[in-house]
């Protein structure tokens, strides 16, 4: 008899390798986008469109927006870690590193939001191969980031903190989003994507003052891929995943989303990888598989070698 579980595990499992590519593009689209849209421009476009596009979405399912205070303030608080401050300071960090290299310091999402969940509930017991994966990623991140340290003091060292920080925040918003297991993966999706683009478009008009700028097509064309596709979409995909895999289980995606992220990047961009951020990544993403991968498929794909 089939196991009815399979097939639901198999769709989630889809959904999570979607949603590494649509993340993975991101990086890519920024890199187009902010050539002549300031960042924080570029990012209050991209949660307004978004989170229109969603707003039209959930009338169209029929299904309502929360319309109480702590609904609303919760939204706010997912905004900032999820959108308002990640997505402006990569958006800023990729003025000037490459969006391949923004890609690999984002794949540490699953070690941060594991030691912060550790650190805040201490529900989960670290086993040895959890503390191995923690040491490879965070060694991985100092292999980069140092070597920056070491080479170009300045501004790609600032950009490159501002990517580790950034992610720290999608850790904390992974963890934060289980707070709306009981709503439609819609509410918090379109919540969080119009309480931050209030929040981000008053500092549009007083930072960069949008009607001055002359932005180019192309800039254009990556910003709606950026919010429809990027933002719109996978946030849908996003916190469907928080709810059926878990928090660590949906930030699993990073060790997708970097390959693909650089795949990208170089196929469009024509960028290329220093050889310490390709020992980095390999670090990152053992690291990663080491925290995230259950034992019974690590054991079978050992067996299976």
């Amino acid at each position: 008899m089939t196991d009815p579980a399979k097939p639901h595990h198999a769709v989630e499992l889809t959904l999570l390798l979607v949603l590494a590519t649509l993340w993975a593009s991101s990086y890519t689209f920024i890199k187009i986008g902010i050539d002549t849209i300031p960042p924080v421009t570029l990012i209050a476009a991209r949660t307004l469109i978004a989170g229109g596009i969603l707003v039209l979405a959930m009338r169209w399912r029929g299904i309502r927006l929360p319309r109480d205070g702590a609904s609303w303030r919760n939204f706010a608080v997912q905004a900032c870690l999820n959108s308002v401050i990640p997505f402006t300071l990569i958006a800023w960090a990729e003025k000037s590193i490459d969006a391949g290299l923004a890609v690999i310091l984002n794949a540490m999402t699953p070690v941060f939001t594991f030691l912060i969940t550790w650190l805040w509930s201490r529900h989960e017991a670290t086993s040895p191969r959890t503390l191995a994966g923690i040491v490879l990623g965070l060694g991985g991140t100092c292999i980069i980031v140092g070597g920056e340290a070491l080479t170009h003091v300045g501004q790609e060292l600032a950009a490159q903190l501002a990517v580790v920080l950034a992610t720290i925040c999608y850790a904390g918003a992974a963890i934060f989003g289980r707070t709306f297991k009981n709503l439609d993966p819609m509410a918090p999706a379109t919540g969080s994507l119009l309480s931050g683009a209030v929040i981000l478009l008053p500092l549009s008009l007083i930072v960069d003052r949008p009607w001055t700028l002359a932005p180019s097509g192309a800039s254009i064309l990556a910003l709606v891929g950026l919010a429809v596709f990027s933002t719109a979409l996978a946030f849908a995909i996003y916190f469907r995943l928080i709810r059926t895999l878990g928090s660590v289980g949906t930030t699993a995606q990073a060790y997708l989303r970097a390959p693909i992220g650089i795949a990208i990047g170089a196929y469009i961009l024509g960028e290329t990888l220093s050889e310490t951020a390709w020992i980095g990544l390999l670090c990152i993403l053992a690291g990663v598989a080491f925290m995230t991968v259950p034992d019974k498929i690590r054991k079978a794909a050992v067996q299976a070698a």
